[in-house]
């Protein structure tokens, strides 16, 4: 009998280190590891950052062996880049594939975890036709030299990362469609990517369509806040935030050219925390919003309405500050921590079990801690009932969120008036969302508080 507890409390004590483990990284978070930048912090300090956070993948644009040797043994994956400039031969000689695979993959495997290989950056909106031409051979022979290496490369996926402009339509989402002058290399790249179960990479940025249209709606529409949503006429799908919908236009695309078994993997998206006088909405306010509502709406298993009940998985943009990145100052101010390991903005990836870095004393990073106002959500007394409205019909259209009790003969049903239905939505979607105080903003028209409204048999959830 006693070795047979000591068994159960073995398989007991496995069962929960599993648990705390998968608690802490969660497999669909990524980020990417920029390196235009002359203030990096030593690979060593990025992993320690790394494994204080619940990202589990990190994107390199090139092969950095030192991030790569730092990070072996974590369990965070990699993905690792092609250089556009390396394609060409690549291409043309299967040797030179082996040769690139010996130099930059085979001597970090099994140690560190490689599953994607991204051929290429952008390459077929390049405007290069003959690099664009080249694109797959170069990934049919890396794929060739990787299943001849054996087990440690075998594995290894093989891709490209694309933006958004190799679709010539993707509103509304059902009419998603890939741009014909790209047609022919891309229908011949996705046959490969579904024979060989490799992921169409994509690069999404709701800041960018902001941009095209600064509007206050189309502002709450790019950061998960509370809108009015869009009908998809095509679909009748109501879409009530710019990352759905544009994750599924791509997927629409991919079903147009007959690969709607392909998966998507989302290589960047991201807002930046600073712009110039011409780049509306680059805050460091609306950084935070946009990526932590992204975290909860991947974290709540939603998916996407046309690929409903898995998170997508998708790679942030991006661990640091550029600080030698060309262009305008946005381009400079996409990091989720400044190089001084302090966070830019609590984001929510934090792990919970510590030893994460701290907020620095600018921009967003003043925001109060998590659950730092009190235990429930509720409407603040200057909200209007016209806004009240629509955060309510907002927070009760969310996956996780239960309005019964505010329908007619629920508990908290009386008193019917928007106010207080309002408040108990809000205070549904907080705590379903992870009770972050930008949870509870609902554009200035919620407030957090320490006193518990549950009345009779209405009981709201939630607590100090």
């Amino acid at each position: 009998m006693e070795a047979e507890s000591r068994k159960l409390l073995l398989a007991l004590a496995v069962s929960l280190c599993c648990f705390v483990a998968a608690s802490r990284a969660q497999s669909y978070i990524g980020v990417n590891y920029g390196e235009v930048a002359d203030n990096l912090p030593a690979p060593e300090e990025t992993a320690k950052l790394l494994k204080s956070t619940t990202i589990s993948k990190v994107r390199l644009y090139g092969v950095d062996p030192g991030i790569m040797r730092a990070l072996a043994g974590t369990g965070i994956s990699l993905v690792v880049g092609v250089a556009n400039g390396d394609i060409p031969s690549l291409a043309a000689d299967p040797a030179a594939a082996s040769r690139w695979l010996a130099a930059n993959v085979l001597p970090f495997v099994p140690a560190s975890t490689i599953s994607v290989v991204a051929v290429g950056n952008e390459v077929l909106e390049s405007g290069d036709a003959s690099l664009a031409a080249a694109l797959l051979p170069a990934m049919q022979n890396l794929r060739a030299a990787a299943a001849a290496a054996g087990d440690g490369a075998a594995g290894i996926k093989f891709s490209t990362v694309n933006t958004m402009a190799v679709l010539a339509q993707s509103d509304p989402p059902s009419t998603g469609a890939f741009h014909p002058d790209i047609s022919p290399q891309l229908t011949q790249i996705l046959g490969f990517l579904s024979k060989t179960t490799a992921p169409f990479m994509i690069n999404p940025y709701p800041y960018f369509a902001y941009q095209s249209d600064p509007r206050p709606e189309t502002l709450a529409f790019c950061l998960f806040q509370p809108n009015a949503g869009r009908v998809d006429a095509g679909s009748k799908i109501k879409y009530t935030n710019m990352f759905d919908a544009q994750v599924d236009a791509v997927k629409s695309a991919l079903g147009r050219a007959g690969y709607g078994d392909v998966e998507i993997v989302v290589a960047e998206t991201g807002w930046p925390t600073r712009g110039d006088a011409g780049e509306p909405g680059a805050t460091a306010d609306n950084a935070r919003a946009y990526v932590s509502n992204l975290v909860s709406h991947l974290r709540s298993g939603a998916g996407t309405p046309l690929m409903p009940g898995k998170p997508v998985d998708t790679y942030l943009f991006a661990l640091y500050d550029e600080d030698l990145k060309p262009g305008p100052t946005s381009e400079r101010s996409f990091g989720l921590y400044h190089t001084d390991l302090t966070m830019a903005y609590d984001a929510g990836l934090t792990s919970s079990s510590g030893g994460a870095a701290s907020p620095s004393n600018g921009g967003a990073s003043q925001q109060q801690p998590r659950g730092g106002g009190g235990g429930w959500c509720v409407a603040s007394a200057g909200a209007t009932e016209a806004d009240l409205q629509a955060d309510l019909d907002y927070a009760c259209a969310q996956v996780g969120v239960d309005c019964g009790a505010i329908q007619a003969g629920g508990a908290c049903f009386e008193p019917n008036t928007v106010r207080a239905h309002a408040a108990y939505a809000m205070n549904q979607l907080y705590q379903a969302a992870g009770r972050h105080p930008w949870n509870c903003d609902f554009r200035s028209s919620a407030t957090l508080t320490s006193d518990n409204p549950s009345y009779g048999s209405c009981v709201y959830t939630g607590g100090q």
